[in-house]
């Protein structure tokens, strides 16, 4: 049975933890909002949101910045209402969401031959094998944004998930590539850089959608992300555990209000209102007797909307959307039952009523509506847990996931090391740290800003000197005898 001084021991274990894992933000430059969203794990590895903001999007037309200094203005206004919810929050990186018109994507394939054939496949050779295909021929203008692994094979061996371990003379794979515009991209990361933030990477909108409502049943089921954003729709085909296609159609929410204020003659407010309170993707489902009524403009005679009217508004554009969905599960040979796990709708546009209904209709898949809200720790706002945030969630999953993959590498690389290595990096982690303690005082008693450390910026050196204090625990915790443990 667990004493009490055991418990406290291991909740002290887990508060550490907690606070050693880095606080992650996800930045969603969309057509209709901008939002910051910052998160950290906890010690059950469900994200903890620690700030949240939001800001209308006025310088985004389908999914692409056209106006920078407009969009600067709303990513520091989403930045600001982030401060507000929690004032200690700082934030310097983001993760950035991708997506537009301009996006596109092909299948390539490449191997490499190993050079010592008889030691097993390492995480350096993988890495080599991807970096390789950043040199595919791309056309001019264009940009590689992403380069991602399906299945790998080791020799003669097809479908290999993760080779590292394997052993053979050639290594290869299919792989993703994911392009976009130069200028497009450029725009993106001037607003981000011109905000005072640090772009740390960014992602396709569609595939981060994905990881915060896609579990690892629908991903061996087979899925299909379809995120229904303001100025596009992204498509992600999962199949046989693999990422197989991705696709971005050039229509959105901002389409179907669009189409609503002209052919009802009303303001495009009152088309988003009416949209969104009385829209239904079905014009079946609505009452033809019903009517919203609206007030007129410059004293005019107050106006009578017909809600059927509506529907057949919303049903039209809906349904072309589902059928460039369809078309695009046809290209990949995946628009019948394969897709166990059927369609997964997610963005804010997906809470259009009887949007499931029309979509099962169409596409003959399965649908539900997919909510970010799994990720996330029970004590977590219930607005961001609506599918307009699974972007900025994802944003977050993909962060981490970077983040435990690099712990990996280096776990991997200490086990590697043999002790006379590992006794000279510890000696030059001690001999370092007293270095940075020395400059440290030295600066202190220097009022002079422009004097910085050899090497090491002013404002980075503390992160320094608990990094080399980290991997000397690490190294003395490796080796460390069995009799040195305090019983």
């Amino acid at each position: 049975m667990e004493t009490k001084e055991q418990t406290v021991q291991t909740n002290t274990q887990k508060t550490t933890m907690n606070q050693q894992q880095p606080i992650i933000v996800g930045l969603d430059i969309g057509t209709t909002k901008i939002a910051a969203i910052a998160g950290r794990k906890n010690e059950f590895g469900k994200l903890e949101i620690l700030g949240f903001g939001r800001a209308n999007s006025n310088g985004v037309q389908h999914g692409m910045v056209l106006n920078i200094d407009q969009t600067i203005k709303a990513i520091q206004t989403a930045l600001e209402r982030c401060y507000e919810n929690n004032p200690e929050l700082e934030i310097n990186e983001v993760y950035v969401g991708i997506a537009g018109h301009h996006i596109k994507s092909l299948q390539t394939r490449g191997d490499i031959v190993r050079q010592n054939t008889e030691d097993e496949i390492s995480q350096e050779e993988i890495d080599r094998l991807v970096a390789d295909q950043y040199r595919t021929y791309i056309p001019l203008g264009d940009q590689i944004i992403d380069v991602i692994p399906q299945q790998f094979t080791v020799d003669n061996f097809p479908n290999i998930p993760n080779p590292i371990g394997y052993s053979g003379v050639k290594v290869g794979a299919n792989f993703h590539i994911i392009t976009g515009d130069k200028n497009a991209i450029r725009n993106i990361n001037r607003s981000v850089q011109k905000s005072g933030l640090v772009t740390k990477d960014l992602v396709l909108q569609p595939l981060a959608s994905a990881a915060a409502v896609m579990s690892d049943q629908d991903l061996e089921a087979g899925v299909a992300i379809v995120d229904i954003g303001g100025g596009t729709t992204d498509l992600a085909v999962f199949y046989e555990g693999v990422l197989k296609y991705t696709a971005v159609i050039p229509f959105g929410g901002e389409n179907i209000t669009n189409d609503i204020k002209l052919g009802l003659g009303v303001l495009k407010t009152q088309a988003e209102a009416m949209k969104v309170q009385f829209g239904s993707a079905l014009s079946d489902e609505a009452k033809a007797n019903t009517y919203i009524t609206i007030p007129g403009l410059r004293g005019l005679a107050p106006k009578e909307i017909s809600v059927k009217n509506l529907a057949n508004i919303i049903q039209a554009r809906m349904s072309e959307i589902m059928d460039f969905v369809s078309y695009h599960l046809k290209q990949v040979g995946l628009d019948n039952r394969m897709l166990n796990g059927g369609i997964i709708l997610t963005g804010g546009g997906s809470q259009l009523k009887h949007l499931l209904q029309l979509t099962e209709y169409l596409t003959g898949l399965n649908a539900r509506i997919g909510f970010p809200n799994e990720h996330l720790a029970g004590d977590y706002n219930e607005d961001i847990a609506m599918p307009m945030y699974s972007t900025c969630i994802g944003l977050i999953l993909k962060g981490y996931n970077d983040f435990e993959n690099k712990e990996k590498q280096m776990s991997a690389n200490y086990l590697k090391m043999d002790k006379a290595e590992i006794e000279q990096l510890s000696e030059l982690t001690n001999s370092n740290s007293e270095a940075l303690t020395q400059q440290k005082v030295e600066l202190e008693e220097n009022t002079m800003d422009e004097v910085e450390p050899i090497g090491v910026p002013i404002g980075g050196r503390e992160k320094l000197t608990k990094f080399l204090n980290g991997i000397k625990d690490n190294i003395i915790e490796m080796f460390k005898e069995e009799d040195d443990v305090k019983l």
